[in-house]
């Protein structure tokens, strides 16, 4: 099959050519997919995408103009897709159902350790051969009260790393997990139990109409003061301004995030040499009490690897006229299933 790979990292280039293994003709390019790009597809059965490419209602009619049959995510989520539109365009849409969970739960746990021990605050002061300890007091994972939102995959490996580190562990998810729960110690509680509840909040959740801004000024108000939040799964599960508030008058304590609301076309760029006309973004990289990294929970070696040759199993299975299976976006009435994709 024919494809060309938007947004292409140096980092999955090589892990992309080698699990293809010459099976296919694939054009690997660093440009995101936009209407100045779209161009690019002409001829080819299969687009790759990420999830910083624009796959919105105009760009998958230009894409069906110019004969793509095929889209192919390199990511879980698919929430930069029009699934609705590709669906009646006739496009079929595949992307990577899972790929080592245990990457982006150790981000969350890592995010939580790093604010919980005031890592950074401590690494500045050593730039400074500032070895004082009066400012870096922390506090233990053990015997706080962490709440899971989300017990998909990636839900699961945080639970069990928390559990193991001593901490009380609540879950909250669409499903009964009462099993889970009984075996590693945890309890499934309601959203709002959650919320009132937990000393730290982690989301593990996929982006749907559900989840949008499930973390905003009212659901804020039921939370404990001075609570830790951590979002490693979609920018807008957090209404972003709403969260900033909470921030600044101490009602969250302190805030780690790997995604952002408003973060395509900033993030995976280097814009060191270009200024960031985003206020909001910037008032939260320069907070001391927010640890914000640039959606790289996924970025291991063993996650690059499963996605790459996902990707590649994705176009066989298509060339060879079959179902892609699991690696199917589950859709139902245009909305992404939380059940199937969850974090």
């Amino acid at each position: 099959m024919k494809a060309v790979a938007y947004s292409s990292k140096i980092c999955e280039k090589e892990l992309l050519i080698k699990a293809n293994n010459k099976k296919h003709d694939i054009t690997l390019i660093s440009n995101r997919l936009t209407l100045d790009t779209v161009s690019y597809a002409k001829g080819k059965d299969v687009v790759l995408v990420f999830s910083s490419d624009d796959l919105s209602a105009p760009i998958l009619a230009k894409l069906k103009e110019l004969g793509v049959k095929y889209i192919s995510s390199r990511s879980v989520g698919t929430d930069h897709i029009d699934i609705a539109e590709a669906e009646r365009l006739g496009l079929k849409v595949a992307n990577v159902p899972a790929y080592s969970p245990e990457s982006i739960a150790e981000h969350a746990i890592t995010l939580i350790l790093a604010l919980l021990r005031n890592i950074i605050p401590a690494h500045k002061q050593m730039l400074e051969y500032d070895f004082s300890l009066n400012n870096l007091v922390g506090n233990t994972i053990h015997n706080k009260t962490i709440g899971v939102v989300g017990l998909g995959r990636t839900g699961k490996v945080v639970a069990k790393i928390l559990t193991a580190f001593g901490a009380h562990v609540l879950v909250n998810d669409i499903e009964d997990v009462s099993d889970f729960c009984h075996n590693y110690g945890a309890r499934q509680v309601s959203f709002d139990t959650i919320l009132k509840e937990a000393d730290i909040l982690t989301f593990h959740v996929p982006l749907d109409e559900s989840t949008r801004y499930m973390v905003n000024s009212q659901t804020i108000k039921k939370m404990k003061d001075g609570v830790i939040l951590i979002n490693v799964s979609r920018g807008a599960v957090f209404n972003s301004k709403e969260v900033f508030d909470s921030l600044q008058n101490e009602k969250i304590s302190k805030l780690g995030m790997d995604v952002y609301e408003f973060e395509h076309n900033v993030f995976f760029f280097n814009h060191s040499r270009n200024p960031i006309h985003d206020p909001l973004l910037k008032a939260l990289i320069q907070n001391s009490r927010v640890l914000l990294t640039p959606h790289q929970a996924f970025l291991t070696e063993e996650a690059l690897q499963v996605i790459a040759e996902k990707t590649i199993q994705n176009l066989d299975l298509w060339e060879a006229g079959q179902d892609v299976g699991e690696a199917r976006c589950y859709v139902q009435d245009g909305i992404i299933s939380s059940k199937a994709l969850s974090a």
